[in-house]
């Protein structure tokens, strides 16, 4: 054999398989495990614990390096009427997105029923909510090194988002010392955020044990009866996504005359690709080739589709709305008003950063628990309820990934023709371009 040829480490089956599959495989086996060997099983309750506490460990820098960069990833110069109409619309879609989630979840109720509490072995506690001013006032951090080291979710996002801001101003500047400064900070918070990735891509290498572990705790301690409110959760988030898609871009497309069939085929090749890959920045370049086929100027998409994957996350947004209350419903603990604006006001301001992230959603979901009291803590009902969110997380990922997709075309068509852009003939005679990115 030659010494050139690659050698086969002992767990290369583990390591190179698809992730994806893993994670699936780790749900399957915690279900029958667990319903099978009941409280035999209950030893792995560490194994599930690990995984919780290295999330935990991640969140509060993957909120604040990727938030920073993508704040100062907005040059000042390029925000001009199309900038400021791309940003006004992604922000007004996040919001009309996670406030869908929580209609749709106030309404199916998933996880109503379901009692975790009992089933994680702790007593419930009431979830003290402040005041709906205090919580506005409370995002302005009175000391930001405090809000991190603390983990208060709200303040240390909107403190990355000034910061950044103020490094992106720098990195505009017309002095150079003020400009080299804002570039050396940039870079080292890209290269901070950087670092973070390949973290939070170790710790998903442990999510199919963590995941099996929590699952088999769950269905040990449940039963059946688990099985039902995760398909409840499942089918109200895709319901959240449909309408998401058909009628709220749907009905802005037809507010400015654009058909919402030639919308969907037009998109369709992006919208699948995200869906499969998971990934928004996966399908940027599929995006962009169709939105040049359905006659959206060059200078628009090329701004309005890498902006809208840096900060448009409309499915993430339904997905949090549902799966916070679901995790409220499970636990005995239904989110009132002022909890339900707290998570609008986080899933958008969190939006900013975080879509490169992988597993963005799940990571989210924490912080966006966090900034409404249930914290997911080792054995607790939060945590139990979070575990079966992880198990399927994968199933919700592939359909908010999709809608995230389909809002930035969405964005792109509209901005092309209210800056009176659009190709009308491309638009009305697919693939008659030919046009290559």
């Amino acid at each position: 054999m030659s010494d050139s040829t690659p050698r086969k480490g002992l767990f290369d089956w583990y390591f190179k398989s698809n992730l994806l599959l893993r994670i699936f495989i780790g749900l399957v086996l915690g279900v029958i495990v667990g319903w099978f060997a009941g409280e035999s099983i209950l030893w792995v309750r560490p194994l599930g614990d690990i995984l919780l506490r290295l999330l935990s460990m991640i969140v509060m820098p993957i909120i604040f390096a990727p938030l920073v960069v993508g704040a100062a990833s907005i040059s000042p110069r390029s925000l001009g009427r199309v900038g400021l109409k791309a940003l006004g619309f992604y922000m007004v879609t996040s919001v009309l997105a996670v406030c869908l989630g929580l209609i749709v979840a106030n309404i199916i109720r998933p996880g109503d029923g379901l009692e975790l509490i009992d089933a994680a072995g702790v007593a419930g506690r009431e979830v003290v909510t402040p005041a709906l001013s205090e919580t506005l006032m409370g995002v302005i951090p009175r000391n930001p090194f405090n809000a991190i080291s603390e983990g208060q979710v709200l303040p240390s996002i909107f403190f990355a988002i000034v910061f950044g801001l103020g490094i992106c101003f720098l990195r505009d500047h017309g002095e150079d010392r003020l400009k080299n400064a804002g570039e050396t900070l940039f870079l080292l918070f890209d290269g901070a955020a950087e670092v973070m990735y390949i973290i939070v891509r170790w710790v998903l290498q442990y999510a199919p044990i963590g995941v099996f572990a929590l699952i088999a705790v769950v269905f040990a301690e449940q039963g059946a009866e688990a099985l039902g409110p995760l398909g409840v959760v499942t089918g109200a988030a895709y319901l959240g996504f449909v309408v998401q898609v058909v009628g709220i871009y749907g009905g802005l497309l037809m507010l400015n005359k654009l058909g919402v069939i030639r919308y969907l085929t037009g998109g369709k090749e992006a919208i699948i690709t995200a869906f499969v890959t998971r990934s928004s920045s996966a399908a940027l370049p599929v995006t962009m080739r169709c939105c040049a086929d359905m006659g959206v100027n060059k200078s628009i998409y090329s701004f309005t589709l890498p902006l809208g994957t840096t900060i448009n996350m409309d499915g993430t947004a339904i997905y949090q709305g549902i799966c916070a209350l679901f995790i409220g419903f499970a636990i005995g603990l239904p989110l009132d008003f002022g909890q339900q604006v707290t998570i609008v006001i986080t899933a958008v301001l969190a939006s900013i950063g975080t879509a490169g992230v992988p597993a963005a959603g799940a990571i989210m979901l924490l912080m966006v628990l966090n900034s409404v009291g249930l914290t997911v803590e080792t054995g607790s009902a939060v945590a139990a309820a979070y575990a079966m969110i992880l198990g399927i997380d994968a199933v919700l990922d592939m359909g908010r990934t999709g809608v995230n997709v389909s809002g930035n075309i969405c964005a792109a068509l509209l901005i092309s023709k209210s800056e009176k852009q659009l190709d009308y003939d491309r638009w009305k005679n697919p693939g008659k371009s030919g046009l290559e990115i």
